[in-house]
């Protein structure tokens, strides 16, 4: 159900080439998202499609923030959400502390066949109206986003130790004594990506791509890993995150800081000038970092080829750029959308807004990572003979509709451009080169968008279609367990087959 502010609504079905129009009388207590079953009425001349909702099969939500209003004898809460077009009932022992005008979190509880209004009952107070810290856990409430972890997850991730046991050591390559950096914004408060470097005798050199080994702490079937798979992600709003892992987990245990000793998972590899990888390995390592640094430090070391590890930092710089060049001969896209930050004040109010700049230290960790995360797809996924490859998490991108890419060339022609749409290879080809010509002039923002929107969504599967945006036969998240659970499978799944004896 498709619920619009005037009560009407519209059913969206898999089994009707048009929406069925469904009148306000006829709705019968859906709500918006809701999955119902419709009878469709006879359909008059001249007139749409029209259906009355007979059964609700499943509540997209029944959980909601708004206004408290507190009358004599009973109370509403008026809806935040434009698309709940009914205010809910409170009776006066449901409002659990509330008061009037205040906001506050409601649960609807039923809804009697015969009431034109739900009856609830306030589970959390949230405060008043218009204050930073209210609005946002509003926000995050009204979209079912958990508030604070649970006593029971809080109390286990207390209790982990912050010493690595020394038998740990044994079983993992040490890198404690190998030049490491991390690189992240300024405001980074979780670290679970480093890169190690270093000179071999015979001239070439080894990086190691060094990932936060959340899996040694978060083991499958206990409540934290219950609560981690419920969340699926960190999430991210304009002043805060709500995260993944409990912030002992998150921001001290996994988090590779600098100068202390973190346990990883790691590819390294070992590259000439080229950046053609020469051999490679895949394992679990220990680390400690020489230096946190932030985009914005490392930028000015490769811009002015001067400062703290700027001998290391400009060969990793340059052999970045070349396995960039070689990613887009390969076909892979250069999409760069634009971020927008803003700048806030103690309170959390916003002062003013502005883009973050993609620059050549954000692209230094993108295309490591970016090749960690093939090299492991294609360690798992690649078949050895006969035998069939073994079950892994790819992160896929299919190939983009033909009807919206013919669309997108009218599109930026009408504008002077010209995309060539006939094979794949072209086809990147020429995208790059038109977000090269759009670059600073004022239409950029608008063909990288609709640019971007002309593709096909990426997902996670366990069937391999390989990455189209990226060119990549075989691509899987691995980069960064701490904020993404998929990533925390393909590391389980990669230390089980490591273990299978698979080097």
């Amino acid at each position: 159900v498709d619920m619009k502010q005037t009560g009407k609504a519209y059913l969206i079905s898999d089994e009707m080439k048009e929406d069925v129009f469904i009148a306000p009388n006829n709705t019968h207590h859906a709500l918006d998202g809701d999955i119902v079953k419709v009878f469709l009425l006879p359909l008059r001349k001249g007139r749409k499609l029209e259906g009355e909702v007979v059964d609700i099969i499943e509540r997209k939500k029944s959980q909601f923030v708004g206004i408290v209003e507190i009358h004599p004898t009973y109370a509403f809460l008026i809806p935040d959400n434009p698309s709940m077009t009914i205010d809910i009932f409170i009776p006066k022992d449901k409002l659990n502390g509330a008061r009037h005008k205040e906001k506050a979190v409601c649960q609807i509880t039923e809804w009697p066949d015969h009431a034109a209004n739900p009856f609830g009952e306030i589970t959390q107070v949230l405060g008043k109206p218009g204050v930073n810290d209210v609005e946002m856990k509003s926000i995050l409430a009204e979209f079912e986003f958990p508030l604070a972890f649970p006593e029971k997850v809080e109390k286990i991730a207390a209790q982990i130790p912050m010493d690595i046991p020394t038998e740990e050591y044994k079983k993992r390559k040490d890198f404690r004594n190998i030049w490491t950096i991390t690189i992240d914004p300024a405001d980074a408060k979780d670290f679970d990506d480093a890169i190690s470097f270093r000179h071999l005798p015979d001239g070439t050199y080894e990086v190691g791509v060094h990932i936060a080994d959340v899996s040694y702490y978060v083991k499958p079937g206990t409540p934290l890993d219950h609560e981690a798979y419920k969340r699926g992600t960190s999430i991210y709003l304009v002043d805060r995150v709500v995260p993944m892992l409990p912030e002992k987990l998150s921001n001290e245990l996994c988090s590779l800081k600098e100068n202390e000793e973190k346990l990883c998972f790691a590819a390294v590899f070992i590259m000439n000038d080229e950046a053609d990888i020469l051999e490679q390995w895949i394992g679990r390592t220990v680390i400690r970092s020489v230096k946190r640094f932030s985009y914005d430090e490392v930028q000015e070391i490769i811009e002015q080829k001067a400062g703290l590890h700027s001998k290391e930092i400009g060969i990793l710089d340059a052999l970045a750029k070349k396995l960039r060049e070689k990613r887009f001969k390969g076909g892979s896209f250069n999409f760069e959308s634009q971020e927008v930050k803003f700048k806030l004040d103690e309170q959390g109010r916003p002062l003013g807004v502005y883009i973050r700049e993609i620059r050549d230290s954000n692209r230094l960790i993108e295309d490591f990572m970016l090749l960690a995360n093939r090299t492991v797809a294609e360690r798992i996924g690649k078949k050895k003979g006969r035998s069939a490859a073994k079950t892994f998490v790819y992160r896929v991108h299919d190939a983009p509709n033909e009807e919206k890419l013919e669309l997108f060339a009218t599109f930026v022609s009408k504008l002077g451009y010209k995309i060539n749409i006939h094979n794949r290879k072209m086809l990147a080809s020429s995208f790059n080169k038109l977000f090269d010509q759009v670059k600073g002039k004022g239409e950029q923002n608008l063909v990288e968008t609709v640019a971007v929107r002309t593709m096909a969504k990426a997902f996670y599967s366990t069937k391999n279609i390989g990455h189209y945006g990226l060119g990549f036969s075989f691509y899987t998240h691995f980069t960064s367990p701490i904020r993404r659970y998929p990533d925390l499978m393909v590391h389980r799944l990669l230390d089980a087959y490591l273990a299978d004896g698979m080097s």
